[in-house]
């Protein structure tokens, strides 16, 4: 599903409505203009106008290739890794005075090797986690634009094991939606994830031969497709084979 088909009383109705669906911007998207509409003699005959919009492909390329692949940390010490970590400690614990939270901050290494763990220790650790875990996920937004090291650690905010917890729910549905789309052979769309979630998804799924994970939309909540399409790995393993192999064989 790389396109989306929509109307509206005139065409730019059609392409605000394909702009809301797609999560995009007008500069971010292609349109194809399906009809013009029309708007009939006194409201008998009209016809409503149609649009075909799609992301651009260099777009929707680079999201998918950020979403997919691991970020890299480069040459970084143990040393500078720590003094990150105490940088955005201090950071986070005067964010958390403003919006008065009383908590502590324990600082930890993550199982990665690029990642610091900012884990906040209080009483209101459903008030820092919010709906989906959107309030952890705009305190760590926030501290990754204040500390701003491009070449340093990714910063995770975490409180009372959120993020573990979420790891796992996502990996229950992401295979039991993915068992959903093979048995009814029809796409699976998933609303609304972070790209942080997102990327749960796509490794659960990546290894299984018979399912395609992909991203639909821009921004920072983008929906999910999950899509069955056949033996995968057996095509791009018959696209890759040696042809004169696969001659000597029938030939045989």
């Amino acid at each position: 599903m790389e396109y989306v088909e929509t109307e509206g009383d005139t065409i730019d109705e059609a392409i605000e409505n394909a702009l809301r669906i797609l999560g995009a911007e007008r500069d971010k998207v292609t349109v194809d203009i399906l009809a013009e509409g029309t708007r009939g003699i006194l409201g008998f005959g009209a016809q409503k106008a149609r649009i075909r919009a799609s992301l651009r492909k260099s777009l929707v390329e680079e999201e998918e290739r950020a979403e997919k692949e691991p970020s890299e940390t480069k040459g970084i010490t143990e040393e500078e890794a720590a003094a990150v970590g105490q940088k955005a400690k201090g950071v986070l614990a005067e964010i958390l005075s403003l919006m008065g939270v009383s908590a502590t901050i324990e600082v930890k290494s993550g199982e990665t090797g690029g990642e610091i763990i900012l884990d906040v220790h209080g009483e209101n650790g459903g008030l820092l986690i919010g709906r989906k875990g959107q309030t952890l996920e705009a305190l760590q937004y926030l501290m990754t634009r204040i500390i701003s090291e491009r070449e340093g650690p990714q910063l995770v905010v975490d409180t009372e094991n959120y993020r573990e917890r979420r790891r796992k729910s996502l990996e229950d549905m992401a295979l039991r939606l993915g068992e959903k789309a093979k048995r009814q052979r029809k796409t699976v769309t998933v609303d609304a994830l972070s790209a942080a979630d997102r990327r749960i998804v796509h490794v659960v799924l990546q290894d299984d031969p018979w399912l395609t994970t992909k991203s639909l939309g821009t921004g920072a909540y983008r929906r999910l497709l999950i899509i069955p399409e056949g033996d995968r790995k057996k095509r791009e393993q018959e696209k890759n084979a040696v042809p004169g192999r696969k001659e000597s064989k029938e030939q045989r």
